[in-house]
């Protein structure tokens, strides 16, 4: 397992009711701060009539840059719990807006902190369910040069190896010789390269490359 921190696969919404009041946490992957904002806009235009918009974020490969804004709630009270449940989550290239409807009663500072960390914890748990909470890993580039007539062969073994091995195949490329592209974890290096001369009778060798973020189904 990776130790970067993971992100969504896709945008996910949650609402969460605490004495009338409405919380509409909307969860959306961002690649920067500044489409974080374009997301916070959209939001704001959308449900103008909401009385608050709270926002944390979450930017960059280590989890670099993170903010958070409280909208008006008392201060701690919404955008630093959020914050807290997406880093303890451990995503990154995220936002979280929590949309709030006034209900007419007062949740007091420990209400509204459990309603804000609540709506985006639910949140990612409904995400967890649709499949979209991605795990990222670091993967290694290797590329194997398959002579023609044994390309598909070579092709249905890599992918099986992959599956099973905690790889992803990459688009193959076709000219003299199929290229077949893996993704492939550090640790799996030597295993691929013993399979692979194993089922060519030694005949074929993996080029290993560049190492390469990548994000795969955390499930």
């Amino acid at each position: 397992m990776s130790s970067l921190p993971g992100t969504l696969a896709a945008p996910v919404d949650h609402e969460l009711v605490v004495k009338k009041s409405r919380f509409l946490a909307h969860l959306a992957p961002v690649g920067s701060v500044e489409a974080a904002d374009a997301v916070v806009a959209r939001l704001r235009k959308q449900t103008w009539d909401a009385r608050h918009h709270c926002v944390a974020l979450v930017v960059g490969p280590h989890a670099d840059q993170q903010r958070s804004t409280d909208d008006g709630e008392p201060s701690g009270t919404a955008g630093v719990p959020m914050l807290e449940v997406l880093r303890h989550r451990h995503v990154t290239d995220v936002v979280a807006v929590v949309t709030r409807y006034f209900g007419g009663v007062l949740l007091g500072a420990g209400g509204l902190v459990r309603a804000y960390s609540g709506a985006v914890a639910e949140a990612l748990d409904l995400a967890d369910e649709q499949g979209l909470l991605l795990r990222r890993e670091i993967l290694t580039e290797v590329e194997v040069e398959v002579p023609h007539a044994d390309a598909g062969r070579l092709d249905n073994l890599l992918r099986d190896w992959a599956g099973s091995h905690g790889a992803v195949m990459d688009a193959p490329v076709y000219d003299a010789v199929a290229h077949l592209r893996l993704l492939v974890p550090p640790a799996r290096l030597a295993t691929l390269h013993d399979d692979v001369a194993a089922a060519s009778a030694g005949s074929l060798t993996p080029v290993v490359g560049a190492e390469r973020i990548v994000d795969v189904p955390a499930r």
